[in-house]
This record gives structure tokens, C-alpha cells and sequence, in this order.
């Protein structure tokens, strides 16, 4: 699929050339998704830990009229620092090339890119889904019709706690896309362990991996969500979460926020609300997103 589109950090290409895994991230949580330095230390980190867990990372990002899969240490510093960094989802991504503009990927655009580089694993922090209020808005985040049409393992802590949860899961079973509680039958809700939706608990990363390579198999070629609970040591638990995020969808209100300033907005007055606390849930509960999706990874290169 690649077409002359990717461009491959020589660790990558290595890696992939020598049948070592390589585990996708994605590069708004650099871009948008923290203030600097924290980012760059964070995504440092999260490669780090990628490497320590015998595996290779593979941040996305694009630049220069090119899909870059994998970074140097320059690159995760410009990322950090550069001004009008593109937040670019699957549609955007020819324009972006076309225009050559600097773009960072979301979920769904990191799902399609790393597809396309042969990579069956990635790691996030929690993935988009069907918004509050969406009858009537229709907000659904592109992340779910990627994951219906992707053949990527995503492993994330569930969806983005703002969202619709009970929706969100109806629309995946809708589009055919399995999702799994990693070791519980609770939905996790990003930084909550448990939330009141129940989904099929899978214990072994041998079964995710027998899984997805039997969907493959039989045609289907749907992603696979697995949903991983943040430890209770650092999560904010769910009723406490509920009545946060009621203060901040109410915050919003008053001020008419609305469209793509929607979950920015959310995602900062919830950082304020819980002094910090959310931000530092949300750290903890990406590093261990990547740990389990190193040994998923692991795992698909010894099934094949």
C-alpha cells in the first residue's frame, strides 16, 4: 500500500527488515495533546518504553509531503515546539501530503498509516466515539469507522471519558469491530478502571493474537479494540469522573463552545478541575497501554 507515500525512520526499517515488532504511536498527544516540555519528555518516554520492552516504536506523523513512520529525537523536538501543526484525521491526510504542511495523526489517521507500513499494533490513550448530545450534532469521531475498516490492534483505555459511552460501544458492535476488556468484563473509562458497561474480558495476549489473525483469515478485515484499565492506584474513580465532567460540560456551555473546540476545551477545564491529577492519570494510563500492546506485538510476530 505504500506506493512511494512512506518514509521510514532507519530504526524502523531496520526493525521491520530484521522481523523485530514494531508498535505504532500516535503524534497529537505531542502536537495537541500536551503543553511543551512535558510533551517531548512524555513521548521520549513512551518510546522508551516501547524499546525497553523488546519491541520498536514507530511514532506517525507526516511532513514534507510524506507519511513518516518513525522518529529521531529531532523530529519528537520539532514535533513538541513547531506552530500550526495540522491535527489530521483520515480525510485530511491527501490534502495534508498534497500540501506538504507539517500534520500530526489521531487515531484513526495513525490506524491507516501504520496499515499501510505493515504494523498490526498500536497504542494510544483512549480512543473518539459518538459525543454527548450527538442527536444533535451526529458527532462521531472518524476513529470508530477506522477501526470498522482497519485491520489494526488498538490498545487504548477505553474511549475518551467526555464521550457517550453506551453509544460508543453500539456503534462498534454495529460496524463489527470486537472489543475486548484486557483481564475485566468492565468497559474502562479512560481515566476510570471501571465504568457501568460490560464487554467480553479476554486474559491472554496469545488469544488477541489468535483472534486477529482468524478475522484475517475468514475476510473480515475489521481493527480490534482492546480495552486496558488504568491501575486503580491512579485512576479517578467513575462517579467521582461523572460529576467532573457534568462541571465541565457546563463550564463549556455557559461560554458556547462548541464544534472542534468542544474537546479541547473539556480536556483542559477537567485538567483544572482535578488540579493536575488528570493529566498525570492520563500519563500513566498510555505507558501501560504501551507495555501491553509490546507484548500483543510480540506475540503476532511469533504466530506468524
Amino acid at each position: 500500500m505504500d506506493n512511494g507515500q512512506l518514509r521510514f525512520s532507519e530504526e524502523v526499517a531496520d526493525a521491520l527488515s530484521s522481523g523485530l515488532a514494531v508498535v505504532a504511536l500516535e503524534s497529537t498527544i505531542i502536537a495537541h495533546g500536551m503543553p511543551f516540555p512535558q510533551n517531548l519528555e512524555t513521548a521520549r518516554h513512551l518510546e522508551e518504553i516501547v524499546r525497553e520492552n523488546g519491541c520498536c516504536p514507530a511514532t506517525v506523523f507526516l511532513r514534507d509531503g510524506f507519511i513518516r513512520i518513525g522518529t529521531d529525537d529531532d523530529d519528537l523536538e520539532f514535533l513538541s515546539q513547531a506552530k500550526d501543526v495540522k491535527k489530521v484525521t483520515t480525510r485530511d491526510l491527501a490534502e495534508t501530503l498534497v500540501n506538504k504542511w507539517t500534520g500530526a495523526t489521531t487515531v484513526a489517521a495513525t490506524m491507516h498509516c501504520a496499515n499501510m507500513a505493515g504494523i498490526e499494533v498500536f497504542a494510544t490513550g483512549g480512543i473518539g466515539g459518538v459525543h454527548r448530545g450527538v442527536e444533535m450534532s451526529f458527532d462521531i469521531s472518524a476513529d470508530l469507522t477506522e477501526l470498522q475498516r482497519t485491520p489494526v490492534i488498538v490498545v487504548s483505555a477505553g474511549a475518551k471519558a467526555i464521550l457517550d459511552i453506551g453509544k460508543t460501544l453500539e456503534f462498534l458492535e454495529t460496524a463489527g469491530v470486537p472489543v475486548y476488556g484486557w483481564q475485566t468484563a468492565s468497559f474502562p473509562g479512560f481515566y476510570s478502571a471501571k465504568t457501568p458497561w460490560k464487554v467480553n474480558r479476554i486474559n491472554e495476549v496469545k488469544t488477541i493474537a489468535e483472534i486477529f489473525k482468524r478475522q484475517r483469515e475468514i475476510g473480515l478485515n475489521s481493527g480490534m479494540l482492546i480495552a486496558n484499565p488504568i491501575a486503580e492506584e491512579f485512576e479517578i474513580a467513575w462517579d467521582k469522573m461523572a460529576l467532573i465532567i457534568e462541571q465541565a460540560i457546563a463550564d463549556m456551555e455557559i461560554l458556547r463552545i462548541s464544534g472542534k473546540g468542544v474537546t479541547p476545551f473539556l480536556l483542559n477545564r477537567i485538567k483544572e478541575i482535578t488540579e493536575g491529577c488528570s493529566l498525570t492519570t492520563n500519563i500513566r494510563l498510555v505507558e501501560s497501554n504501551v507495555k501491553l500492546a509490546c507484548e500483543i506485538g510480540k506475540q503476532l510476530i511469533i504466530d506468524n
